[in-house]
């Protein structure tokens, strides 16, 4: 167990004669890297996600935090203040964001700074800006004559809430915090402006486990001390010791302000640290050939007149079957063999394909040199990797295998099957149940910032044929109080601030509909549902995907008539309906950074975009921002001025430590309003079509000869 980590740069490796271990930051009250109430420096390792939960004085922090780059991160926190006279609450519920960006590295002299903007788009009550740089050192070992461990030193200038103790100078003017606003707009204008303030700090980590901190704040929490009753602020110096209890947790005790006790808990994971190591059976060696010049009779091709497939898709579906997969056609000539086979266990198409190599490579008669494997998903053919068989026996012990065999393959479209092909046996109907709970949060109600309905979820999946889905899904509550949600007024009609009335009934029939998927052309996906799509809406919903198998782009048109369904959940609609579509354009960037934008109508009439942005895993874990801009104005959408939120998907094998193709994730909005609600269709084409294409699975590649 440690906290440490070992990085070094390429810079810092040309500046420094030897390796450095570089300690993991630990986090501020804000749930930021930084000492007790400042920040630091600092940034995550990347792909961190971090959950912060600290309270003094009479105010509760609540922060999540990713790091999706190595030089920048996003944070987004939900505050509640006690005994805020100044809002007119008992206690009072605030959200803001933050993005900090690291302008440099630390190298063995410099130290590395980084810039940081906290509440930039909230109420600004704990709006401000600051420029902090933090520098590591190694303190002897244990036996030496002095203290071990490593001590972290800080120092920063600070605007804003940093700013407004010891301040000096300043650029322009800082209007004073206004408890009228709504928040949700951008406040530019008053970034880096009004009185400066200097910070700092240090942090002392002795050993693996303890570590003491000690601070000069900058902030003089005007409105809390001064104009309210929250605490009273004696002092700028801050302290407190962590305590390292598990590899991902960390606890803190501090003394704050003069007058205070204050605790915190720092959670952090990270996608690619799974909590327990992925068990998954070894697969079997690759079956090498008898050598053709001693024994020429195994590689005759004769065997191919005899028209072989049935025999042979009989002895290949089963192996296939152990391994997770699904073989759905075969098609075999004397030279080259076409498989087509679904994927049900793998969060991993890569894996699935190695398996599904090996597979052919203990049934196929030796003159098979050509294996062609089409990844199959709702009757979909969605691309093709070659691999030369010969390639695959010589390169299983390569010192750089994966690397290797991705450079001899061949990944393209694939189209329909051939005339010649079998198909697998009992693959349709084919009929599926299953029995889980369910976990329904709403967030941010400011009588209860977290409501939540738990129950268990009946569903069943009909597939008549290829391409035809029938699904279903019943609902029955258990506990929950999201029936006593608030309704909030609108000034646009009620598409999703309504939920709690939806809420009221223990037996509901989530959703029910009737799918077809098909390839209409090159390149080409196409889908139509029609049914109860989700709890608040039904229709018909169509839509057409153009997303070449070696391209990064993809594009796509969605056109629904959505029903406003009655709020008992059954079978009956409201008198609302509504057209609602959008063209999107969705961009496969590197670094595992997705980006799309739709453009369209959403259901309340209301016309705009919205832009997302979510770093994706090889592994399967998403997470994810958004924000959506309409027609509608700020007055017109109420608190929080425009739609906008954080999103994050978790593969339940990374948690449970055997291969799953299931996940769970959920969206977090500061606030649920009409405006740039969007419909939730079941089954969208392009999450399913892209992790079959040549970016995603070059991406997961490694996993290959798992």
């Amino acid at each position: 167990m440690t906290v440490f980590a070992a990085t070094a740069s390429a810079q810092e490796a040309e500046e420094t004669p030897r390796f450095r271990v570089v300690p993991q930051p630990s986090l501020n009250f804000y749930g930021v890297p930084g000492l007790i109430d400042m920040p630091s420096g600092e940034m995550l390792p990347e792909g961190q996600f971090t959950t912060t939960i600290s309270y003094f004085g009479g105010q509760g922090r609540y922060t999540l935090t990713f790091q999706p780059t190595p030089w920048m991160s996003a944070s987004f926190r939900y505050n509640s203040i006690r005994n805020w006279n100044l809002a007119g609450f008992p206690t009072y519920y605030d959200r803001g964001f933050d993005v900090r960006f690291r302008l440099a590295q630390e190298t063995r002299y410099r130290p590395q700074i980084t810039l940081g903007l906290q509440d930039f788009a909230g109420t600004g009550i704990y709006a401000g800006e600051y420029l902090v740089a933090t520098k590591t050192f190694q303190t002897p070992p244990l036996g030496a004559s002095r203290l071990p461990g490593r001590l972290k030193l800080s120092a920063g200038l600070g605007w804003g809430r940093f700013g407004s103790f010891g301040s000096f100078g300043g650029f322009g003017t800082r209007p004073p915090y206004d408890p009228t606003n709504t928040g949700g707009q951008l406040s530019y204008d008053q970034w880096f402006r009004g009185p400066m303030a200097l910070f700092g700090g240090l942090e002392w980590q002795m050993n693996e486990k303890w570590a003491l901190k000690l601070e000069y704040s900058s902030d003089d929490y005007v409105t809390e001390t001064q104009t309210t009753s929250v605490f009273q602020k004696k002092s700028p110096v801050n302290f407190g010791v962590e305590w390292q209890a598990s590899p991902r947790t960390r606890l803190g005790a501090y003394y704050l302000y003069g007058s205070e006790f204050g605790l915190s808990a720092q959670i952090q994971l990270n996608p690619k640290q799974p909590p327990m190591p992925m068990t998954v059976p070894a697969p079997q060696p690759v079956a090498v050939r008898p050598d053709r010049a001693s024994n020429p009779e195994a590689w005759s091709t004769s065997w191919a007149d005899a028209k072989p497939a049935p025999l042979l898709r009989s002895l290949l579906g089963p192996i296939l079957k152990d391994d997770g997969l699904i073989l759905e056609s075969l098609d075999v000539s004397a030279d080259r063999v076409e498989l087509r086979f679904r994927n049900t266990r793998y969060m991993s198409n890569a894996i699935a394909i190695g398996r599904a190599a090996r597979a052919l490579a203990r049934v196929m008669p030796p003159s098979v040199e050509t294996f062609d494997l089409v990844l199959v998903s709702r009757g979909l053919s969605l691309s093709r990797v070659s691999i030369r068989r010969s390639d695959l026996e010589a390169l299983e012990f390569d010192p750089e295998a994966p690397d290797a065999i991705l450079a001899v393959a061949g990944i393209g479209a694939a189209g329909p099957p051939s005339e010649t092909a079998v198909f697998g046996r009992e693959l349709y109907p084919d009929f599926s149940w299953s029995v889980a709970p369910y976990f329904a949060p709403a967030y941010f109600d400011p009588q209860q910032p977290v409501r939540i309905d738990v129950g268990v979820d009946f569903g069943a999946t009909y597939q008549p044929a290829p391409g035809w889905v029938i699904s279903g899904r019943l609902r029955q509550r258990l506990a929950g109080n999201l029936k006593n949600g608030r309704v909030s007024p609108s000034a646009l009609p009620p598409v999703r601030t309504d939920q709690a009335l939806y809420a009221q009934y223990g037996t509901t029939l989530n959703n029910l509909y009737v799918a077809r998927y098909w390839q209409p052309g090159e390149d080409l996906y196409a889908r139509v549902t029609a049914g109860y799509f989700e709890y608040g809406y039904g229709g018909l919903s169509t839509e057409l995907l153009w997303k070449p198998v070696n391209s990064l782009l993809a594009l796509g048109v969605e056109m629904n008539y959505a029903l406003k369904r009655d709020y008992n959940q059954r079978l009956g609609f409201q008198d609302y309906k509504v057209f609602t579509g959008h063209a999107s354009a969705y961009m496969d960037f590197n670094n595992g950074l997705h980006g799309q934008i739709d453009v369209g109508r959403y259901l309340a009439g209301d016309v705009g975009a919205t832009f997302g942005l979510d770093r994706v895993f090889a592994n399967g874990w998403s997470v994810g921002a958004f924000f959506t801009l309409t027609n509608v104005s700020a007055a017109e959408f109420g608190e929080g001025s425009f739609d906008k939120g954080i999103r994050f998907s978790m593969p339940l094998g990374w948690f449970l430590g055997k291969p799953s193709r299931k996940s769970m994730g959920t969206v977090i909005r500061p606030i649920q309003r009409d405006g740039g609600a969007r419909l939730s269709v079941p089954g969208r084409l392009y999450d399913g079509v892209r992790e079959a294409h040549r970016k995603a699975l070059t991406d997961q590649w490694a996993g290959f000869w798992e």
